[in-house]
């Protein structure tokens, strides 16, 4: 589990994040959403210690991440796993290279350990033969996933995903969200994912927080989202086609 109590972040005399809470349980896939603007990666770098916050306390697993020294964050880091916007591959490396990387920079696992795990992650993402390809070589799919078995090789309790969606068609985008929340379960691991794809929210939303204007606006789950009365959520939600076909006849359904 991972909480964000009152956080608080400012860029100069821009306030971005307003005393923000937050709860991110183990197992499931904690959504993070909200329009352009509104801190959501401001708030995850917040919690995974990218950024250094104004206010507040991060705690991952009761530990206080937020008190810790330089050396006990590294520690907590080496059970993080992050999928950056766009993947973040190394363009000079392999994907063997890239998967491979985290083991090379935190473990001393020998050069064939380290290609065993690389091979067993590429495989969980369903990418076999593509060992000595670079990322110049791979479709954007490709790239999100190599980059997803890069994020696991440490065996992660934790997963960040900023925008794991981006730029991705949606057959493909459907295909990354079903990945995440799969990994999610089989590792027990807490996952938080930024995003405004309201696709994704209505796949794999376990949790979901809305943020408005840098404060915490809404929670709730997707099975909820949908007859939300709160006007600055719904004007987010029925914007997508899809959604708009699945807003609710009022009075009909909760």
């Amino acid at each position: 589990m991972i909480e964000g109590k009152n956080i608080s972040k400012s860029f100069g005399e821009r306030l971005v994040l307003e005393d923000v809470s937050v709860t991110m349980e183990k197992g499931q896939t904690n959504l993070i959403i909200g329009q352009s603007g509104m801190g959501k990666t401001v708030l995850l770098k917040c919690l995974v210690g990218l950024l250094e916050f104004d206010h507040g306390k991060v705690f991952y697993d009761d530990r206080e991440f937020s008190k810790m020294s330089f050396n006990e964050m590294k520690e907590i880091r080496q059970e993080i796993g992050m999928l950056f916007q766009g993947g973040a591959l190394f363009d000079s490396l392999t994907v063997e290279e890239n998967v491979m990387f985290p083991l090379t920079m935190f473990t001393k696992q020998s050069p064939q350990e380290k290609l065993e795990r690389a091979n067993f992650c590429l495989s969980r993402v369903n990418l076999q033969n593509v060992n000595k390809l670079y990322p110049s070589e791979l479709s954007g799919g490709m790239k999100k996933r190599v980059a997803i078995a890069r994020a696991i090789s440490m065996n992660p309790r934790y997963l960040f995903c900023d925008e794991p969606n981006s730029g991705l068609d949606p057959q493909t985008a459907h295909l990354i969200d079903e990945l995440i929340k799969e990994i999610t379960i089989e590792y027990n691991m807490t996952t938080v994912v930024v995003t405004h794809d309201m696709n994704s929210v209505l796949e794999i939303g376990e949790k979901i927080y809305f943020l408005y204007q840098g404060k915490l606006w809404w929670e709730g789950t997707k099975n909820n989202i949908l007859y939300t009365e709160n006007p600055e959520l719904q004007a987010f939600v029925f914007t997508s086609e899809l959604t708009k076909r699945l807003r609710p006849v009022k009075g009909v359904g909760g």
